[in-house]
């Protein structure tokens, strides 16, 4: 019997033991998005033959499940978890399962499960050497933001986000939501809540970030955390929309600063917003990490 528990913030070295050393590379799997959002999905966690298991609780009364993180036999831990939900009363159903995934669960259970893309929830990953040099003619139109950024803000001053710009960054993200239009207010406090976790917690999340000041007020920030040992997870990116150009210089300062291992960023979904999408889309993503949604049939 698998005995989950509630996500904690000192799970962090438990947790990385068994992500860093992965080579997925869900945003789902960042430390900081599953501490940050574990108010949301009611996250908890085990460990169980040398695998990390997470169960979540999916649109108020909806448990899922994530793919086992881990070295071993696979099937007798999947196994696992499908006698856990059959206890729990629930049917089955795991989420942001990826292709790579996908292929060991239809090798260990030919023909058991039923999978459907999840579009609205793929991860946009880049290369963040294209992202640092948006170099050729398809980053073209990013270089022009950045350059009209530049005039018209000369001596604006990037700064490595720290506690000391918290305060202002959250009054930033509260202008940006009150900006925003009726209908997603539910989905902006949600991540105000989270985004109030995670910098509240800079530190002990590994959380890395980024603000432009222009004339003594910050514009734009962000910030982010490892999700393995090379691909880093771009948690959050608000801008002040008043300030042309702000958005690209802050994606392009980032890029810049973050540590120089990490190869790829990883930009997280869109929600099927179509602003979001062909945002992350101009951004000439590497590739789009695809998820399914997995039942059984």
């Amino acid at each position: 019997m698998i005995e989950f528990r509630p996500l904690e913030l000192a799970d962090k070295e438990l947790v990385q033991r068994y992500t860093l050393g992965s080579r997925r590379q869900n945003c789902d799997l960042s430390f900081a998005n599953l501490y940050s959002w574990r108010f949301y999905y009611h996250t908890q966690i085990a460990e169980w033959r040398n695998f990390l298991l997470f169960r979540f609780l999916v649109n108020e009364n909806q448990l899922a499940y994530m793919m086992p993180l881990g070295e071993g036999p696979l099937k007798p831990v999947v196994e696992a978890m499908m006698e856990d939900a059959r206890l729990q009363g629930v049917p089955f159903k795991m989420t942001g399962v990826c292709a790579s995934t996908r292929a060991e669960l239809e090798s260990e259970f030919p023909e058991r499960f039923d999978f459907q893309l999840d579009r609205d929830y793929f991860d946009y990953i880049y290369l963040r050497s294209d992202l640092t040099t948006l170099s050729g003619k398809r980053f073209q139109p990013k270089r022009n933001h950045i350059n009209r950024f530049k005039t018209v803000c000369p001596d604006y001053q990037y700064l490595p986000l720290t506690p000391e710009w918290v305060p202002e960054c959250l009054r930033l993200e509260k202008d940006w939501c009150e900006a925003k239009e009726d209908g997603e207010e539910q989905m902006l406090q949600d991540e105000c809540r989270s985004m109030t976790t995670a910098l509240q917690h800079m530190e002990e999340l590994d959380i890395e970030g980024g603000v432009l000041r222009v004339d003594g007020r910050i514009v734009a920030f962000t910030y982010g955390a490892p999700i393995n040992s090379e691909t880093f997870d771009t948690c959050v990116e608000k801008a002040d929309t008043r300030v042309e150009g702000a958005y690209a210089m802050i994606n392009y300062e980032f890029a810049n600063h973050i540590s120089p291992q990490f190869t790829y960023l990883n930009r997280e979904e869109d929600l099927g917003l179509e602003g979001l999408r062909r945002s992350k889309l101009s951004y000439q993503p590497f590739r789009l990490l695809e998820k399914y949604i997995v039942t059984l049939i």
